[in-house]
């Protein structure tokens, strides 16, 4: 069976990633041009410099990919994009260059649901990895529990009711003082403090879930206590935030009768998170996998690994694929 090469696309935010994936599983080049430093001293992305950023980096990123993996345009087989969600400008950027180079090369463009390519990230880590798994999808914009039935059917048993995780940490990070993005620096003060502060964790009858009032709290108890330990704060907020996570998922494996889980997005690289999730993983008796730091935030190879599995599943799309910035999960 021939070797399938895609090229994937990635540009939701303010990461300009082009990658380059064999079969689906195996990296050859994952080239990502991180904004960080431009949007750090706005306290977060802007979008419309997001964008412009983008158009500039684009091209020179794809370029360097190819020589970086030894291959050029000729032996690409597909050109996988994201189209949603994420910041339409952004969006735009990445889908119209993918579209133009469908068109130039005459190969298979596939649009990718960036929800899905963050669970995908998990199938480059771990070749043993196949569907059905339940995987906790946390990043910035999102808050998924899904099970996922094969590699093009998901089903959500429960997602946020308002802020994602990733939201709440970057405004609490904000607020107490700590630089954008505020997850990794929550993440490294928390070691230095003790979860000795009492924060309230909401739960529903369903697998949904709610981090506006842990972080509205927060933000009051700094206002109030201007000297209260921040330290402490952060590793309190952590582990409310944990156990909220913690419980949905343990209910969630035992309803589905699962025997593996995953993490996936840009809040399953935070340390506590993953040790709390390893040792559920041994409680329970089941196989818990996490993506390489590298593959946790926004990465063009997670992209491509989710469109080889669209392209031999028969999801080619056309070159009216437009940007959908609200895209659901499962939704095509």
């Amino acid at each position: 069976m021939k070797d399938i090469i895609t090229l994937g696309i990635e540009s939701s935010c303010d990461e300009t990633s082009v990658a380059i994936v064999k079969n689906g599983r195996e990296v050859l080049t994952n080239v990502i041009n991180t904004q960080i430093e431009i949007h750090k001293q706005f306290g977060g992305v802007v979008p419309e410099i997001a964008s412009r950023k983008h158009i500039e980096n684009i091209s020179n990123v794809t370029k360097f990919a190819l020589k970086e993996a030894n291959l050029n345009f000729n032996d690409i087989d597909i050109v996988a994009c994201t189209y949603g969600p994420g910041l339409v400008g952004a969006l735009l950027v990445g889908v119209g260059y993918a579209k133009a180079l469908s068109f130039a090369l005459d190969k298979p463009l596939v649009g990718v649901n960036h929800i899905e390519g963050h669970i995908a990230a998990n199938y480059i880590n771990f070749s043993e990895l196949e569907p059905p798994f339940l995987c906790l999808v946390i990043s910035g914009g999102h808050t998924h529990l899904v099970y996922v039935k094969n590699y093009t059917e998901f089903e959500i048993l429960g997602k946020t009711r308002d802020d994602a995780i990733g939201e709440a940490y970057d405004k609490v990070a904000r607020v107490i003082g700590l630089e954008y993005p505020g997850g990794p620096k929550i993440d490294k003060l928390a070691k230095e403090g003790q979860a000795n502060i009492k924060l309230p964790e909401t739960y529903f009858d369903n697998l949904d879930f709610s981090f506006s009032g842990i972080k509205t709290a927060v933000l009051n108890l700094n206002h109030k206590e201007p000297n209260i330990n921040k330290a402490d704060l952060c590793a309190s907020f952590e582990k409310a935030t944990t156990d909220m996570l913690i419980n949905n998922t343990e209910k969630a494996i035992k309803n589905m009768k699962v025997e593996k889980i995953a993490l996936a997005g840009g809040v399953s690289a935070n340390s506590y998170i993953r040790e709390k999730f390893k040792d559920l993983g041994e409680k329970l008796k089941i196989h818990v996998y996490y993506p390489e730091l590298k593959l946790c935030t926004d990465n063009a190879a997670m992209i491509a690994s989710a469109g080889y599995y669209n392209f031999i599943a028969g999801r080619i799309s056309g070159l009216d694929l437009n940007a959908v910035p609200n895209l659901k999960i499962g939704e095509i």
